[in-house]
Parts: structure tokens; sequence; C-alpha cells
């Protein structure tokens, strides 16, 4: 029983470290952050405040509408989330790649492609632990469950929407926002299923071993 909520603590926090990573990675690629991540930039640059300070603020009122979209209390587990993603966003961006320069376009590209695929590694890891989902994912559900549109086109729906808001208000949008917005998911997948497999494996070791 420890080892699997070690096993899943690792996946949880491996997995958030490696998204904030990516994530900060297509931001400084500047070809096209993902929609949130450019809404969270745009408000950084007209507000004030980080782009991880954002990612907080905006992630807990998403648990407060969640929360009333559902008719249930708010998921504060999810706070948990927010926290680690904005302080490791903050740290990438403001101290490990504060000097960063991209010196050309194919660099920019090759930044974005990498980070395109370490987000999606990402995802695949944190999702394993079941435990704290991202405040987007709670809406991705809350609109599902209101709207009756299938979960998939509740993303997309919202995807776009905060891509609009994002493209209005100047954030990073490019080709990165486009790839992110529409072909994440399948990526993911792709990703999830042997992470799955290599889970499985580490938390049936100890009764594989005794046996």
């Amino acid at each position: 029983m420890l080892k699997t909520k070690v096993t899943l603590g690792l996946f949880y926090t491996i997995g958030l470290v490696l998204l904030s990573f990516g994530i900060s990675m297509m931001i400084l690629a500047d070809l096209g952050a993902g929609p949130w991540d450019a809404l969270y930039v745009a408000l950084a640059d007209i507000l004030g405040f980080t782009v991880g300070t954002w990612i907080l603020i905006v992630g807990f009122l998403l648990i407060l509408l969640n929360a009333f979209l559902l008719k249930r209390m708010p998921d504060f587990f999810a706070v948990i989330t927010i926290f680690i993603m904005g302080f490791f966003i903050d740290f990438w961006l403001l101290f490990a790649f504060a000097d960063l320069i991209v010196p050309d376009t194919g660099s920019r590209i090759a930044m974005l492609a990498g980070s395109i695929l370490i987000i999606a590694a990402g995802v695949s890891l944190y999702l394993q632990a079941n435990f704290a989902p991202n405040p987007i994912d709670g809406l991705m559900m809350a609109v599902n469950v209101r709207t009756g549109l299938s979960l998939s086109k509740s993303k997309t729906v919202l995807e776009v929407a905060v891509m609009v808001i994002a493209l209005i208000i100047g954030g990073p949008i490019g080709v990165g926002t486009v790839i992110v917005a529409f072909g994440i998911g399948p990526l993911i997948q792709l990703f999830f299923v042997p992470v799955s497999k290599i889970k499985s494996k580490m938390v049936l070791a100890p009764d594989a071993a005794s046996k």
C-alpha cells in the first residue's frame, strides 16, 4: 500500500514538473503557447504579477466556478496542482531560463517540438495518480455535465474560447497554440498507454516478487 502511494506520488510530481518545463519551453520558443498559457502570459503582461501567480489566481477562480456549475463543494485539493505548476513555471522562466536567448527560427522550432512532447509526457504521468486534477480539466467536466457535450467537444470549445480571449488581449498566439488546442490529445494518449503499463509494473512488483 505504501509503495503504491509513493509510486503514484512520484508519477504525479514528476509529471507536473515535466509539464511545467514543457510549458515554459513553449513560451520561450515564442511560436505560440497553449491557449490557457497564452492567457496567463497576456494577463502577466497587462496587469503584472508572474505567469505562475496568474496560474494560481485563474485556477482558484475555476475551482469556485466548477463547484457552482456542478453544484458541489469546491475541490480545494486542486490547489495543490496549480500551486506546484505555478511555482515551477516561475522557477523555469524567472530563474533557470532567465538568461536564455533563442538565436534562430530553427532553434525555436526545435524548442516548440520538444516542448509539445514534454507536455504530453508530463500530462500522461500526472494523470496516473488520479489526484487533485487541474481545474481546467474540472471545467471540462463541468461543461460536459451542464451542456451534454462530449468531453472531447467540451475540451475543444473551451480551448478555442480561451484562445480567442488570449488573442484579443495580446497573448502569444501562434502555431504552437493551434497544435496544443487541436493535437495534444492524441500525443497524450500515445504516452498514456506505455506510462500506464510502467505504473502497473511498479505497483504490482511486490506481489509479483512474493509469488
